[in-house]
């Protein structure tokens, strides 16, 4: 893992926390989180204000916000 990679933030609303892991971590760690807490219902996400972030330079990359 590089020192350089970057952290993602973990939101789950349920217990209402959020904490951030390196990026090759985040499904492992959300899987873990939902499987130890959650009886493995898909609880725990990403936080979605960065996958909406992520959506736009992804659809901006691909044209199709043009």
């Amino acid at each position: 893992m590089s020192d350089d990679e970057p952290d993602v933030p973990i939101r789950c609303e349920a217990c209402e926390t959020t904490t951030r892991v390196p990026l090759s971590a985040v499904a492992d760690a959300v899987a873990r989180h939902n499987d130890q807490l959650h009886d493995g219902e898909p609880v725990a996400e990403v936080d979605p204000a960065l996958t909406d972030q992520l959506a736009d330079v992804v659809a901006e990359e691909l044209g199709l916000l043009e």
